[in-house]
């Protein structure tokens, strides 16, 4: 079992950055793949960014060159760096951790709005 604890969300301007953290505990020794995920009342839930144990990236389009995933593996916590926030990217963020099966946190909302 894996457990995953995200933090950081909150509220911020456009234009503005936050940094959400994930936390995992647990079994994490077992995870490969890590990543964020978003999801908006409505609407399917979404990649954002992913990283491998071995530090290989991949972002949604919508948040390329603003977005930077990262990940320290020794202390089993992950980190999106979110910068130049848009109204868009508002939405409850989940951190997500596999190993066998999908882990996943039970979020943090981010609002960005003025």
């Amino acid at each position: 079992q894996v457990q995953l604890v995200e933090s950081g969300g909150g509220l911020v301007q456009p234009g503005g950055s936050l940094r959400l953290s994930c936390a995992a505990s647990g079994s994490a020794s077992g995870i490969n793949v890590m990543g964020w995920y978003r999801q908006v009342p409505g609407k399917q839930r979404e990649s954002v960014a992913t990283i491998t144990s071995g530090g290989s990236t991949n972002y949604a389009d919508s948040v390329k060159g603003r977005f930077t995933i990262s990940r320290d593996n020794a202390e089993n916590i992950m980190y999106l760096q979110m910068d130049s926030l848009e109204p868009g990217d508002t939405a409850v963020y989940y951190c997500t951790a596999v190993t066998w099966t999908r882990y996943w946190g039970k979020g943090t909302l981010v609002i960005v709005s003025s």
